[in-house]
Order: structure tokens, then sequence, then C-alpha cells
């Protein structure tokens, strides 16, 4: 054979070859999206709150209202914050969040309405809001404040299952309880408690170790000053300002530094605290009003918070 012929057929088998390669890489391709796609997306999805019946949501949310601040911070931090189109006049996190006059706390179905939602995000009925909404044929996700940490990582995977981002809730709650627990792990180890006050207003009104915020506290091993006092308030008493100077606490956080612009200086300014341990120790904490009252995913600031006051208390 000459070499003429046989550069030839080198030449052919080579672009047979690649003939063969491209057919078989479409055919591939071809294949795949053909395939169904197992993603997180798919709709219908059925999830259940922690009160009241599954709800079925026909298909990912393109209008979402939320008029609850909590749920808002966790529906923009599970990654549908592009379909949300309005929300509450106390949702103010993220800054980019739609912020309306819209109210949670005396909502209005016309109001709510005139955003034409798929899916309204609540925390609470008031007035009867979620019947009404249904009569207007809009689907309701009714999310309560939570009570325990638990109900905080429940509520995260919730949304995000509900709003097309499950798989971005699920990590964005697993994310969340471990960086609580490391907190909880890495705080000092002490022999004695430390006692706190936590206030959340200026008319001395608390919070018990049975309420949510409590229990973050206890994570601590911190002894609340509050839970004598807490008999028929619901975890939220109003002490006296002879019961907080009696029990002179190691440790006072204020949960009203934005509202009524409380800090430590305006604290040792009140008749007989400058004499409370926490006061001549430096330790009143000034926190986020936000911060404190909120159970979405920036819990986890909140807690670093506290874990800061407790480690500067303990080496004190």
């Amino acid at each position: 054979m000459s070499e003429t012929i046989r550069r030839r057929a080198r030449r052919l088998a080579a672009v047979t070859l690649a003939a063969v390669l491209v057919t078989a890489g479409c055919a591939e391709r071809a294949d795949e999206s053909s395939a169904p796609k197992e993603t997180a997306k798919q709709f219908p999805v059925t999830v259940t709150p922690p009160t009241g019946d599954p709800v079925t949501i026909d298909k990912e949310p393109e209008r979402i209202v939320s008029l609850s601040a909590s749920n808002t911070e966790t529906l923009f931090a599970v990654g549908a914050g592009k379909q949300v189109v309005a929300v509450d006049d106390q949702s103010n996190y993220p800054p980019e969040v739609p912020r309306t006059k819209l109210s949670g706390l005396t909502p209005n179905v016309e109001a709510i309405a005139a955003y034409d939602p798929d899916l309204v995000v609540l925390s609470d009925d008031a007035d009867d809001i979620v019947a009404q909404l249904k009569q207007l044929k809009r689907q309701v996700l009714l999310v309560p404040a939570a009570a325990t940490l638990d109900d905080v990582y429940a509520g995260i995977e919730l949304i995000g299952k509900a709003t097309g981002h499950a798989d971005e809730g699920k990590d964005l709650a697993d994310r969340t309880k471990s960086g609580m627990e490391k907190l909880a792990a890495d705080a000092p180890k002490l022999k004695k408690p430390l006692t706190y006050y936590h206030e959340l207003d200026t008319t001395l009104y608390s919070a018990t170790s049975k309420t949510f915020i409590g229990q973050v506290y206890g994570m601590f091993g911190l002894a609340n000053i509050a839970d004598p006092a807490d008999k028929d308030s619901g975890g939220y008493p109003q002490l006296s300002n002879e019961a907080i100077l009696k029990a002179n606490p190691n440790l006072i956080f204020l949960a009203d530094t934005k509202c009524c612009q409380q800090n430590a200086e305006a604290v040792a300014k009140r008749p007989g605290w400058a004499n409370l341990e926490a006061v001549k120790d430096g330790n009143v904490v000034a926190l986020d009003d936000d911060l404190a009252s909120r159970w979405g995913p920036r819990v986890v600031d909140l807690a670093q918070d506290v874990a800061d006051a407790v480690d500067k208390a303990s080496k004190g």
C-alpha cells in the first residue's frame, strides 16, 4: 500500500471515530435532557405546619406576602427573597425587603389581596385572617412563633420546602443548629451559675426561662431572676425595682435599646441600680431589639452576643 493510500485510510478512520464520538455525545445529552430531574423544587408539595392541617402547594410560589418579621428573614435566608413581593411594616431585614404598610397585628385582607399573592406567610391568625384569605382562594402558610429552638429549625425547613428551596432550608437549619450547639459547647463551665435579668422595656417586664429567649440563655447555664415572679404571666412577668435590686444579677441584658434608647449609662442612673453587681462590673449588655425578639436564622447572632457576655462575666 502506497504512503498516499495509508494517509487517506488514517484520515478516514479519524473522521469516522470523530463522528461516532459526536453522535454518542449527542445521544448522551439527549438522554440527560429527557431524563426526569429530581429536584427540591418539584411541585405540588405538601407541608405540615406546627399548628393546623397539612397544606398542599400546587406550584412554586412566585408572589409571596410575608406578615411576620421572623418569617421574612427566613424566606430571604433560604433563597426565596426574589419571590417575595410584599412584607409587613415590622419586617426590616434584610435591607432589601419590599416593606409596605401591611400589618401582621391587624391584617387587612383586601390590602393583602391587592398584591395578588399566591402564598401568604403568617405567624398569627389575627382577626381570623387565615379563613378570610382562603375564601379568596389564597394559599396560606401559618408558621407561629417558636417556643423552642427545635421549632426554629423546623420552621426554617418548612419555609424552604414550601417555597421550592427544600435543600437550602435543610442546609440552613442544620447550620443554625450546629452554630447554636457549638456556642453552647464552647461556653465556660462555671461551678456556680451566673444570674441574669432580661429587660423587655423600661416598665421592667421580663422573660422567664420557659420562653424562647429564656431557653437561649439556658444553653449557657444562666439562672433567670424572673423565674420566681412567673405566675399567670405566660412567661413574661413584670418585676418590681425592689425585686431586681434584691436579686442583684451578675448580668443585665437590655432588649429595649432601640425602642426605649436604653444602655448601660441609662441603667446606672436608675434609683439604686448603680450598686448592682452587673452595673459595677460592666456587665450590662445592649442587645439588638430585633435579634432578641425574632426566631429566624439570626438566632445564632443573638446567642453569640450572650456567649460573649458570659465569657466576659465569668473572667471577671
